[in-house]
């Protein structure tokens, strides 16, 4: 039995080890600078910079959708799901289609005009999965980032 709830400040350890665990699969353990005290204050604090589903099972916290609202001139209010990850050990179970299931609900529910995510062009899983869900790919794009 797998039950999803909103995240709350407790929770913030388990956040950030799925977040490494995601970035160990990713093959990017180092580039992990976040930490728990952040992450406290930034989903929790006055300023919340994101919002998080957890799915929980007999074994804890299994998997987790992060997220956030961002705006595009194109189209109006989107959500975008930050990292979506599911515990390995618990991968298969149903946990991340319930957490994507659940995160398309919440973008209808505040009205948003639809939903982005990356997905790295080498997890197959990954794009298999969303590929049930008639996803599509941008093309021509690159991901540009500043680092302060």
């Amino acid at each position: 039995m797998i039950t999803l709830r909103k995240a709350v400040a407790k929770d913030v350890k388990a956040i950030m080890n799925l977040v490494n665990e995601l970035a160990v699969y990713e093959n990017a353990p180092e580039q992990v600078s976040n930490t728990e005290e952040r992450m406290l204050e930034e989903g929790f604090g006055p300023k919340k910079a994101f919002e998080c589903i957890l799915a929980e099972s007999e074994n804890g916290i299994i998997g987790m959708a992060l997220y956030y609202f961002r705006y595009s001139t194109w189209k109006g209010r989107r959500l975008y799901l930050e990292d979506l990850v599911v515990t390995e050990s618990q991968r298969g179970t149903g946990a991340g289609k319930l957490l994507f299931d659940a995160m398309i609900e919440t973008a209808k529910q505040e009205d948003c005009s639809g939903m982005m995510w990356q997905v790295l062009d080498w997890n197959k899983p990954a794009i298999n999965f969303y590929d049930k869900y008639s996803t599509r790919y941008d093309e021509g794009w690159l991901n540009c980032h500043l680092d302060f």
